[in-house]
């Protein structure tokens, strides 16, 4: 599969908070081709930490997401280092870089999508942040989105989600290295604490208790701990807290479409929707995705039981859970409304 991608050129961009983001850029691959019906289009963000090359391991040939069959779109979050970022920003870099909404990176998207001929999506779906888009998709252009897929994500961002990244947004702000993001070199310490945090809300109670940790190739629950350590360390701190405050502000209806109406925006999405949580996620627990199916006009909650907390849904991550999430993907893609 194609890992390097190709910028989307999207000049100066206007943003909701009327900040203006210079010189635009959309990092994305394709796999497949556009059919001439046009109607076989999916579009696959990507997650908190995530890019495309994370979610290219779920495309392939007899996969639900057949390059065959299908013309899919993985599309780079802004801020995630690949499309537009604080580390990448030639002049709005660091802690000039502006803040951005799950707004501006849906309707930035939808600019790519008619750029390469998609007027209609046959399905949007994702994991985690990815499904927040996949939502915000569904509800903003709704005559747009036949078919939605929400893993392990919600429609908005509930209290306790916000709660939980405000820890983790502690964690690396400490680090007096930070220096208001004006860092000459990586907060080493606060990223690793941050990656520490995060590592404590990932997973659920059994996974630990379980020592499904194993599974994943960590000998202790000190082992995890590091490797999560280790990783963060070699994310950019700007990018982190930047899509992290994207993610706090996350909701379908902070827009002049439903001025703040959530009930109405999930009225409105025609999709047919497959809502999935994860039965022990942490931060997008089952009951908030209970109460978003009550309200949508063609809605299924389908719980993903799991002992991995909230990477139950991750890309290709976990051989059993990954086949229940691609049993939905056939589902959808078989039935029309």
């Amino acid at each position: 599969m194609q890992a390097k991608a190709e910028l989307c050129q999207l000049g100066d961009v206007t943003l909701q908070s009327g900040a203006v983001l210079q010189n635009a850029q959309l990092a994305y691959v394709t796999c497949g081709a556009l059919n001439q019906q046009g109607d076989n289009a999916v579009l696959f963000p990507t997650y908190y930490t995530g890019t495309h090359r994370e979610n290219l391991p779920l495309v392939g040939a007899g996969r639900a997401l057949d390059p065959e069959r299908y013309f899919i779109v993985i599309v780079n979050l802004f801020g995630n280092g690949e499309s537009s970022s604080p580390s990448n920003h030639p002049t709005q870099g660091g802690a000039k870089f502006p803040r951005l909404s799950l707004l501006d990176n849906v309707t930035a998207q939808w600019r790519l999508l008619q750029q390469l001929g998609v007027e209609r999506l046959a399905l949007a779906l994702g994991w985690s942040m990815g499904a927040q888009q996949a939502y915000h998709h569904a509800a903003l252009f709704p005559e747009r989105v036949e078919r939605l897929l929400a893993v392990c994500g919600s429609a908005r961002t509930a209290p306790h989600n916000w709660v939980f990244l405000e820890g983790v947004k502690a964690a690396l702000l400490a680090d007096p290295d930070f220096a208001g993001g004006l860092y000459q070199a990586p907060p080493l310490r606060g990223l690793g604490a941050f990656g520490r945090v995060y590592a404590g809300w990932a997973y659920s109670q059994a996974f630990f208790r379980e020592r499904l940790y194993e599974r994943l190739g960590h000998a202790s629950p000190e082992a995890l701990l590091m490797a999560w350590e280790r990783e963060h360390r070699d994310y950019d701190a700007n990018d982190l807290l930047c899509v992290l405050d994207t993610w706090q502000r996350a909701s379908i209806a902070d827009n002049p479409r439903y001025n703040g109406d959530f009930t109405a925006a999930l009225r409105a999405i025609q999709a047919r929707a497959i809502i999935m949580p994860s039965s022990t996620d942490l931060y997008f627990p089952p009951e908030d995705s209970r109460l978003e199916v009550a309200q949508l006009r063609h809605g299924e909650l389908r719980v993903l039981e799991s002992k991995f907390g909230h990477s139950a849904g991750a890309p290709d991550r976990i051989a059993e859970d990954t086949a229940f999430v691609e049993a939905a993907m056939r589902d959808l893609l078989v039935q029309r409304k």
